[in-house]
């Protein structure tokens, strides 16, 4: 699943592996600033999901989905290639979207 393996990349600290699980839209709004993903993603200080990645919640509406960690919310897309990761580091508002630190313009 594109979201526990980019939380577990992230726990570790794998930066250019969790860019590749990114939808091609996010990662290129990561490395817009310092011109690259990995560095990108590495400063944005991202939340890394706790506890069982097999507890997570997934709602999927056809070729989207929501995935509900402990500690963070992803949102994926599905690709010819594979679910990658549209928007994470998000946290929900009331009466407003999910607030994202990382997502595609």
């Amino acid at each position: 699943m594109a979201a526990r393996n980019f939380q577990t990349a992230l726990s570790e600290a794998g930066f250019g592996r969790a860019c590749a699980l990114l939808a091609p839209q996010t990662r290129q709004e990561v490395a817009s600033d310092v011109g690259d993903c990995a560095k990108g993603l590495a400063q944005e200080q991202m939340p890394v999901a706790s506890g069982d990645a097999a507890a997570a919640v997934a709602e999927v509406y056809g070729r989207q989905a929501m995935v509900r960690l402990r500690g963070d919310t992803l949102f994926l897309s599905q690709f010819d290639a594979g679910w990658k990761v549209v928007a994470a580091g998000c946290t929900p508002r009331p009466d407003m979207p999910f607030d994202c630190k990382v997502k595609g313009g």
